[in-house]
């Protein structure tokens, strides 16, 4: 069950990669907390009438707590997204992967393998040369948002990890969709100002990151977590920011220079380092 664990969270990784372009086309057309609450409400619709009758009503309190931090996490990425480009923000919102293990042991007292922080840490270096390939930086607010972005989704994807231990993945991919979704509305009612110019493109982008890269994905995320360790399934999302560079390439024409190519082999190497040391899956204790 761990390999068809892991192979679903790599389909999924090139789905959310794909997706940086789709969302950066998109937001030419409409608000970022409508196209949020668009896509959550989409995907909570879906998810609703898949695993309506499956809900677990005394285990909430997981899905709670983990759509709040996921819409939390959307808001940053989405306005960050809307003032950088796709490749850049997919490199800083994996930042989340290094964290991960960091917010694991803070939360959860448990600490990765040591194989797993050796992967970590080759992953981020590499992550590093792809979001800095001029050895320079300068902080805008598009990539500070996406930074903020990062630390959440570490926090998610932890809080994720616990909880499909003891509760259905079904109530947690429901339930976590539809706060999101309420969230996504109230705030899109209550804040900012709405932009809506309805397109083709913007129609096509509001159903495949719903249904495909929301409810596909996170019912997935939730799924996959019960048979495999945080800090592995953290590796095999590394490869995200690759995924969406590439996209960003083929779409944008945007360029990836030498140090940003060695830095997407040693994403690649540090989730191959981890595959080859496969182990028991950790259990995470609170």
């Amino acid at each position: 069950m761990r390999g068809r664990a892991e192979l679903a969270l790599f389909g999924m990784t090139v789905i959310w990669g794909a997706t940086f372009v789709v969302i950066k086309g998109a937001l030419a057309d409409i608000s970022p907390f409508l196209f949020i609450a668009a896509r959550f409400t989409l995907a909570a619709l879906v998810l609703g009438a898949i695993y309506g009758k499956k809900l677990q009503r005394t285990a909430l309190k997981g899905g709670i707590l983990a759509g709040a931090l996921l819409f939390t996490a959307f808001v940053f990425q989405t306005e960050g997204l809307a003032l950088t480009t796709p490749a850049k923000s997919a490199f800083l919102t994996g930042l989340s992967i290094p964290m991960v293990p960091l917010a694991n042991s803070l939360v959860y007292k448990t600490k990765p393998a040591r194989y797993e922080v050796i992967g970590i840490l080759v992953a981020s270096f590499g992550m590093a040369l792809m979001a800095l390939p001029s050895g320079k930086f300068g902080i805008t607010t598009g990539d500070f948002l996406s930074l903020l972005c990062a630390i959440v989704f570490a926090l998610h994807f932890v809080v994720l990890a616990h909880y499909s231990r003891t509760e259905g993945f079904e109530t947690l991919a429901v339930v976590q969709v539809a706060v999101a979704a309420v969230l996504g509305i109230v705030s899109a009612i209550g804040f900012g100002v709405v932009r809506f110019h309805p397109t083709p493109g913007l129609g096509m982008a509001v159903l495949v990151t719903g249904v495909l890269a929301t409810a596909l994905a996170f019912t997935t995320l939730a799924w996959a977590q019960q048979y495999t360790t945080t800090a592995r399934a953290a590796l095999i999302l590394a490869l995200e920011p690759a995924v969406a560079w590439f996209a960003s390439w083929v779409v944008m024409g945007e360029i990836l220079s030498s140090r940003g190519k060695i830095g997407a082999g040693l994403i690649l190497a540090g989730v191959l380092l981890v595959e080859l040391k496969r182990g028991k899956p950790e259990i995470l204790q609170i």
